[in-house]
């Protein structure tokens, strides 16, 4: 099946309006895999963890640079944690009536990040950012060792149902 559209989950802003090293990497990574697949859509996911602009507008910008058209770039800039990745881009993905997405982001991100969105009924595939570019390996692993305790918190609160008052409000929309 053909994916409708590639999802680059946003990641902090170095300064105001200065995308760091692992959204650089994911927005390269997705206009990569943008292009090869032949995807319709890139959306851009990240709101405002810090001073404007939200992360989508940065990724949105970073896009637009490396070719992508305006009039194919999504940008969802309400998600503040991956959960929310999840819940906003979900609404955008069922108002559009799209099938399948391939979900980019760092590599050791995906699992959690495939669980959520799956997890709230989306079909999502995975295409990781593998390289660790600007960051060095110290970072890295302490991303990952968070990483793992975050996948577990998540199936804790999918597990008592702490998700579903937010996913209907923000669908039913």
């Amino acid at each position: 099946m053909t994916a409708d559209a590639v999802v680059v989950l946003g990641a902090a802003l170095a300064a105001t309006g200065v995308p760091g090293p692992a959204l650089k990497r994911r927005i390269n990574h997705g206009v990569r895999v943008l292009n090869e697949r032949k995807v319709a859509y890139l959306v851009v996911s990240g709101g405002v963890s810090g001073p404007p602009p939200a992360e989508a507008e940065v990724m949105r910008a970073l896009a637009l640079d490396l070719g992508v058209p305006d009039e194919r770039i999504v940008v969802e800039d309400r998600a503040a944690n991956t959960f929310e990745n999840a819940v906003y881009s979900g609404r955008i993905i069922r108002e559009r009536g799209w099938r399948q997405v391939v979900l980019v982001t760092d590599g050791f991100h995906m699992p959690r990040a495939l669980y959520v969105f799956r997890r709230l009924g989306l079909t999502a595939v995975g295409d990781p950012v593998r390289k660790r570019t600007g960051w060095s390996r110290r970072k890295w692993c302490k991303a990952c060792f968070l990483e793992l305790w975050a996948f577990v918190y998540s199936a804790y609160l999918f597990r008592v149902g702490r998700h579903k008052p937010v996913v209907e409000a923000v669908w039913r929309r």
